[in-house]
């Protein structure tokens, strides 16, 4: 039997055989030298700390957003509620840095370790659901979250926020945004370079496969709910990381980190980009974190112009942007 995999955009969307969406390791490695050489030479366009610091807020979204694709995009199991483990990470090196004197990386370590267990524990129940029951519930362990986070404000400082105080690694402080930038640029790499190789492994493309028809890949003996319920972690630890990284480099956390917005804010970068598409992650979390600083001067807007790309992308561009100008221009690679 010959599994195929579905393209995004609708239930009327043509079946493509998996292999026609695997690159060659040629084209997968040359479009990870190409991002590799545009974050060296970046910094030499870069004018000042304000710019330097957007770059960084792009990278660690990006990197979120990359793990989000994989379960979204390639395996198909939506998350309306994936803010809440970026702030679980968050919060992690936040509150045993400054309540419990841990080490920042010990902090991370244990926001991630903590992270992947909930997310084990509740994988199981949450993807036996599909289409808008799956995103209910999702969203709702999203809201469980935030609102623990904003409760427990002996902890956490409630609404208000607390305080995280800067990485240190043997001694070596990460301080300053051409530092700062250096890891996240690094981290990105590696992320990228990480989630392309899955994506050509036997294991990835049980996940594409799972993606095309689950009673398919069941068939031909894909254990669809073990896959499922790794690649559900794996996002989520890697959300986790990412939150401890952008709380110490921020130096500062709030609930709103957590929040629905937040996840909605994720989703949308990985639809505009391209869901199925990891350099779609990136160019889609350049996109939105771009546009608030666009419209800074439109307070308050920034949900509706959300809603509207998120509209105009479904209705114009369904298989993200990335994708589509892929297909456009006849480039096979991802």
């Amino acid at each position: 039997m010959k599994i195929s995999s579905t393209q995004v955009g609708g239930s009327a969307a043509t079946p493509v055989p998996l292999s026609a969406r695997m690159s060659s390791p040629f084209t997968r490695y040359n479009g990870l030298a190409i991002l590799a050489l545009i974050l060296a030479v970046l910094p030499l366009a870069l004018p000042n700390s304000f710019y330097y610091d957007v770059v960084i807020r792009i990278a660690i979204n990006a990197i979120v957003v990359i793990g989000l694709n994989l379960l979204m995009g390639y395996t198909g199991q939506i998350s309306l509620g994936h803010a809440g483990f970026l702030g679980i990470g968050a919060y992690a090196s936040a509150v045993l840095t400054s309540h419990f004197s841990w080490s920042p990386l010990a902090a991370m370590v244990a926001g991630a370790a903590a992270t992947g267990i909930l997310a084990f524990v509740v994988a199981r129940p949450i993807l036996k659901l599909k289409g808008h029951t799956l995103a209910m519930a999702t969203l709702g362990l999203g809201i469980i979250i935030s609102i623990v986070l904003t409760n427990e404000a002996q902890y956490t400082g409630g609404p208000d926020g607390i305080s995280v105080s800067a990485f240190e690694l043997l001694g070596w402080t990460i301080a300053g945004e051409r530092t700062w930038y250096a890891v996240v640029a690094v981290l990105l790499v590696l992320s990228t370079w990480a989630a392309l190789n899955l994506i050509d492994s036997p294991g990835g493309r049980a996940l594409q496969a799972i993606h095309g028809s689950e009673v398919a890949s069941r068939v031909v003996g894909v254990d669809t709910t073990r896959f499922k319920v790794r690649i559900f972690v794996l996002s989520a630890v890697v959300a986790s990381l990412a939150g401890s990284l952008s709380a110490h480099y921020v130096g500062f956390v709030t609930p709103g980190i957590a929040g629905f917005f937040h996840s909605i804010e994720l989703v949308t970068m990985v639809v505009t980009g391209g869901m199925s598409s990891v350099f779609g992650s990136i160019v889609g979390a350049a996109l939105l974190t771009l546009l608030p600083q666009v419209l800074s001067t439109f307070e308050g807007w920034e949900t509706v112009v959300y809603g509207v790309i998120l509209m105009l992308t479904m209705i114009f561009m369904p298989k993200g942007l990335v994708p589509t100008l892929r297909q456009r221009f006849g480039n096979r690679g991802r």
